[in-house]
């Protein structure tokens, strides 16, 4: 016995308009700027191609709370981001234009402090006060783990400063980069000693 009632789904399917690249991108621009109108989009993503490989750049309302190397893995970090901070979360350029403008005149010369809100959620404690205090070593310049440890005002806490900057989650803006050894050796970093060189080489240029 025949018991189709309409046309099968995927007649239906094969029915419906071919939707183009250019479409779905403006759909999920709407779809993406209607979420943050209406305050449902706690945290927005997109990712920058600089020179030390492709940043992915994440913003909470009150600020930039994440900068992540590709070595990180950008989906792993996402998937932190939603557990650690909400699962609202969208790959939303506008939100990011500010931050994104502001590190590519960084990598191009053109800006050595930054400006940007951010937001120290992903940190706490004393490893709050280190990264605190990273922004006060300038452009161009280093710093020993030890003297950072002095500033914070535990001078001893060398190692605690070492996993504050391996763990900080703004790296670039949050100058980790720029601690040292005490004997000038470049030391440990998120984003691999090769990008960590690059920056204090493009600093001192």
């Amino acid at each position: 016995m025949n018991t189709s009632y309409g046309p099968d789904i995927t007649d239906l399917i094969d029915a419906l308009p071919a939707v183009t690249e250019t479409e779905l991108r403006d759909l999920h621009g709407r779809l993406a700027d209607s979420a943050d109108a209406q305050q449902v989009l706690d945290v927005a993503y997109r990712t920058l191609d600089t020179p030390v490989g492709t940043l992915l750049l994440a913003a909470t309302v009150n600020g930039l709370v994440r900068v992540a190397f590709e070595t990180e893995g950008h989906d792993k970090v996402l998937q932190s981001l939603a557990d650690r901070v909400s699962p609202r979360i969208l790959n939303t350029p506008k939100r990011l234009d500010v931050a994104a403008r502001e590190i590519d005149e960084y990598f191009g010369g053109a800006r050595q402090h930054f400006d940007l809100p951010l937001d120290f959620r992903l940190t706490t404690g004393f490893r709050r006060q280190i990264l605190a205090h990273l922004s006060d070593i300038g452009y161009g310049q280093t710093a020993s783990y030890g003297s950072v440890a002095a500033a914070a005002g535990s001078p001893k806490a060398v190692r605690a400063v070492g996993t504050a900057c391996a763990n900080n989650p703004l790296p670039v803006v949050v100058p980790c980069h720029r601690v040292v050894r005490s004997d000038g050796s470049l030391g440990g970093y998120l984003g691999g000693l090769a990008a960590k060189q690059l920056l204090l080489t493009m600093e001192a240029a």
